[in-house]
């Protein structure tokens, strides 16, 4: 249902607080359990886009309700469905950004009206940019994978298209949920690119830093 509001316009969409910010061109695979889900489930499966919001939790629990919520986030598109025993597993994938205009009545699940933020725009002479981009996220992966379980490959294929690939490079870089909803909230290409860069390069410096700390412990009880 899109609204007009204030010469803009609007969508009411339900809305799926997470732990985690989806960015576009990225999947979101989630287990339902929740009855109030379950009936976003029911509602969403029924419009033929089959669309809801997702926005990062900024306090509370993802179960139970009550939690605060950031008022930027991403539409999310169901792709694959499937019903488990007391429970629904579902793949949806990162389409459009939105930014919460206002929060309506629980329904019993959350809702909001939102107003859809536009697409970033392509320029070719991004192109060195994005590859460096690129250089610095996989290399911050590498590192990264020496100290823990990653959640992304250092080898992963990104996207052919640039502002895929640019969202991609955001979403498997090895950062904060905070940082993350700063590049969501990007209003050009470069600018994400740039942040995703800054803030990459400050994560691998902590990388670096634990990693020598830890390497002195281990020569101090030697």
């Amino acid at each position: 249902m899109r609204l007009a509001w204030f010469s803009e316009w609007m969508t009411l969409l339900p809305m799926f607080p997470l732990g985690s910010v989806l960015f576009p061109h990225m999947p979101l695979v989630l287990r339902v359990f929740e009855e109030r889900y379950v009936v976003l489930l029911s509602r969403v499966l029924q419009e033929e886009s089959a669309e809801f919001g997702v926005v990062l939790i900024e306090r509370g629990q993802e179960v139970g309700g009550g939690e605060q919520r950031f008022g930027y986030g991403t539409i999310a598109r169901i792709t694959q469905l499937e019903a488990g025993d007391g429970f629904f597993a579902l793949v949806a994938a990162g389409g459009r950004r939105c930014e919460v205009i206002q929060w309506l009545e629980e329904d019993p699940h959350p809702r909001a009206e939102v107003r859809e933020l536009p697409d970033l725009q392509w320029d070719d002479s991004l192109a060195p940019l994005l590859e460096s981009a690129e250089r610095t996220v996989r290399r911050t992966l590498a590192k990264a994978s020496e100290f823990t379980d990653a959640a992304w490959s250092a080898e992963v294929e990104l996207s052919p298209d640039p502002v895929a690939a640019a969202w991609q490079l955001a979403a498997i870089a090895p950062l904060g949920s905070i940082d993350q909803l700063a590049l969501l909230r990007s209003t050009t290409a470069k600018q994400l690119l740039d942040l995703v860069i800054e803030f990459t390069n400050l994560a691998e410096q902590t990388l670096t830093l634990a990693w020598t700390a830890d390497e002195g412990e281990d020569d101090s009880e030697q």
